[in-house]
């Protein structure tokens, strides 16, 4: 998975601690989490030179043990709440945003 960003290592780094991955070897300018056999994705942080616009049509769901751990956490590394919330019977939902506003969800189960 590739993600746009003005500023690499910044949002290389946010996802980096929040996802508990190390940076890789990568090209000149980029950062990857993950290499290719590793089991989980690899996550690829490529230099734009456009913000981004708009919702981001694609994104991750991350599991935390406990939300609001998982909202202080990301919080403190640089991230956004929006301010988006769902309750569900088998767990609750939050949209979160990373340094660049890249949208992503933060998911407890039950």
């Amino acid at each position: 998975m590739t993600i746009d960003c003005l500023d690499v290592e910044r949002t290389a780094g946010f996802w980096s601690a929040l996802l508990d991955r190390p940076t890789m070897p990568s090209r000149p300018g980029w950062v990857y989490l993950g290499h290719p056999d590793d089991p989980h994705p690899r996550l690829t942080f490529q230099p734009v030179t456009e913000p981004k616009r708009g919702k981001v049509r694609l994104h991750l769901d991350v599991a935390v043990d406990d939300i609001d751990r998982g909202i202080a956490q990301v919080i403190a590394l640089g991230g956004l709440l929006t301010g988006e919330r769902h309750d569900y019977d088998e767990g609750v939902v939050v949209v979160m945003a990373d340094p660049e506003e890249h949208e992503f969800c933060l998911v407890q189960y039950y």
